[in-house]
């Protein structure tokens, strides 16, 4: 667990504009990714001041924005990014997660298993991606960026 608040995010809201209707298993995904990052984070942003840090995630114009701010909610920078990197690596992962969600209710463990390597396979593809884009802008670490993978996801559905 990261214990340097300097490099810590202390708060994370995703714009619920962005955001459609969600299945309950991505509701599910998203409140445990939203909790699992303020228990264990590490962020920094790079150039600035350090953290804590307040994070604001949506889509704007076909863009992912990170709102960047400080602990009492000044902004310290905007991150955009182009949504098209992503792309083919999120609807492969819903694809497969949708496989993974069906699955359960009537295959075998062995091939539940083999679905949730994939899974996982796809989400470190998607948060490797993140951290490449993020890369001179904001540190993270692999743990992190597969939480915020999960947040971009949920976002996604809608654009």
């Amino acid at each position: 667990m990261t214990t340097d608040a300097s490099r810590r995010i202390v708060d994370i809201v995703l714009d619920e504009e962005s955001v459609s209707h969600r299945t309950p298993e991505v509701e599910h995904e998203r409140a445990v990714a939203m909790f699992d990052i303020l228990e264990d984070n590490d962020f920094c942003l790079v150039g600035a001041q350090p953290g804590p840090y307040r994070l604001r995630i949506g889509i704007f114009e076909q863009r992912l924005l990170f709102d960047v701010r400080d602990g009492d909610d000044n902004k310290l920078r905007d991150i955009v990014l182009s949504l098209t990197p992503f792309r083919k690596v999120v609807k492969d992962y819903f694809l497969i997660c949708e496989s993974y969600y069906a699955a359960i209710k009537k295959l075998s463990p062995s091939q539940i298993e083999a679905l949730d390597m994939g899974r996982r396979g796809l989400h470190n593809e998607g948060s490797e991606l993140l951290r490449e884009r993020l890369e001179g802008k904001i540190e993270i670490d692999l743990d992190t960026a597969r939480r915020l993978f999960t947040l971009i996801c949920a976002l996604y559905i809608k654009s």
